[in-house]
Formats: structure tokens, sequence, C-alpha cells
């Protein structure tokens, strides 16, 4: 009866978290198209609230103890993470990372990626944002039943170094379900064959971060919440909620295909 009950629940939780992820990937990529130079922060935030509330979720950030100021994290330049929406507008060739949660069927998914504002920009930092969603793909092809969480920080670090980028090692990702972070943590970095091992129905977070220049950061006391890098350089984030499955991975947070 117990196992039969479990069962349930885990199919249950795979169901919500399926359909808020396809939620999640549906209003990244409209976000993608929206947003345009001369916009603020706040107005993006304005916008996002509404678009959760209109597709059936419900706003995770104001679920948080520590209450954040907005719906979602936007995080430009210099600023890392945990970016607060501002009143300043975007230039062209801005940096700007989003990193948003939402909440679902009593279920949180996260997923988070890094644009370019208009057609400008340095190639220095388009390399940048290329080289870190490749550190994220690749520690996601690392996931299925057995693999530990040390071969994705390892797997991530590899391509991380190689595109000679600052690695983040203070911000890792994390398990999420009915908690917006749960155990295991899982860092940017790692040594293969140890920490966790993922089972089937784990679900978590890959969220590579890197840096431009050295990847010391701080939080703005300003508000509290915006992490930015020491030196001024350019940060980058992406991220993708991860269903370990009986043959490998399923991604939760892409957009529905068709």
């Amino acid at each position: 009866m117990e196992e039969r009950l479990k069962k349930v629940m885990e199919n249950e939780k795979t169901q919500a978290m399926r359909e808020g992820g396809a939620i999640m990937g549906q209003l990244l990529q409209d976000l993608r198209r929206y947003v345009k130079s001369g916009m603020t922060g706040k107005e993006v935030d304005m916008w996002v609230r509404k678009e959760i509330v209109a597709r059936g979720a419900e706003v995770a950030y104001d679920m948080l103890d520590d209450d954040f100021p907005g719906a979602i994290c936007i995080s430009v330049n210099d600023e890392l993470v945990h970016g607060v929406p501002k009143d300043e507008p975007f230039n062209e060739g801005d940096k700007v990372s989003f990193d948003l949660d939402i909440y679902y069927k009593g279920y949180f998914t996260d997923s988070a990626f890094t644009m370019i504002v208009g057609k400008k920009g340095a190639p220095a930092v388009r390399q940048m944002m290329r080289i870190t969603e490749e550190a994220m793909w690749t520690g996601i092809k690392q996931v299925k039943p057995g693999a530990r969480v040390g071969d994705i920080g390892y797997a991530v670090e590899k391509v991380l170094k190689a595109g000679k980028l600052g690695i983040i090692k203070n911000y890792v990702g994390h398990g999420i379900g009915k908690k917006m972070h749960e155990e295991p943590m899982i860092p940017n970095y790692g040594k293969r064959g140890t920490g966790y091992v993922l089972k089937v129905g784990d679900t978590i977070c890959i969220e590579p971060m890197s840096c431009l220049g050295k990847p010391a950061n701080y939080v703005d006391k300003m508000d509290n919440w915006t992490a930015k890098m020491k030196d001024g350089s350019i940060g980058c984030h992406y991220e993708h909620t991860i269903l370990v499955t009986e043959d490998g991975y399923e991604v939760l947070t892409l957009p529905p295909q068709g």
C-alpha cells in the first residue's frame, strides 16, 4: 500500500512539473522575443507577473520568506544573479540574464537564460554566453540513474575551463520540487564519481554561471539581493529543470514542441 501511494505521488509530481515546466519554457521563449532596448527591468517584471498568472501558474518569488521585490530576477551586465528589477532602461548591447521560478499545482520549476539586447554586443560576451550554455547542456547529458553530482560538476567545469571563463563557485544548482531549493546541491565544479547518486524521479536544476573576469562577487547592499562581479566584468547564467528518467533525463523547462 505504501509503495503504491509513493508511486501515485511520484506520478503526480512528474505530471505537475511537466506541465509547469512547459508553461515556463513557453513564457521564457516569449520573453526573449518581448525584450527590447528602451524597456526597463520593472516594465519587463510587470509583464512577466501578468503572464505567469494568465497562464495558470503562480509567482514563486512571492512565496519566499525574504520577500524578493519582483516576479523575475533580471541581472544586467556586471550583475551576476538575483538582480532586482530596476527603473533603468536596457541599452542596445546590454547583457541581461533572466532567472525565473514559477509555482504550479504544488511544485516549483526553475530556469534561466542570458541574452544580448538588440543586435549589438561585444564578441567576448557572445562567446561567453555560447560556452556557458554549452557547459549547461554538457552537464545535463551526464544525468542518468546512478550518475553522481560530481559527474555533472566535473563536466560543467571542464567546458568553462576550456573556454577560459571565470567559474562561479559560491552559487550552485540544486534539487527542486515541493520547495524551490532542495537537496542535493549541484556545484558547477567537481570530481567524477563523488557526491549524491541520482535516482529515477529526482528533479534537479543544473545552472552554470561564469564571468569574463575574476569570479569574486558580492551582494549589493542597496537592495541586499543583486549579486555583482567585484571587478565589474560581465556575468552569465543558464539553467534548466531536469527529471531523472529510467533511461537518462528529460528537460522539463523547454517550450512545447509543435
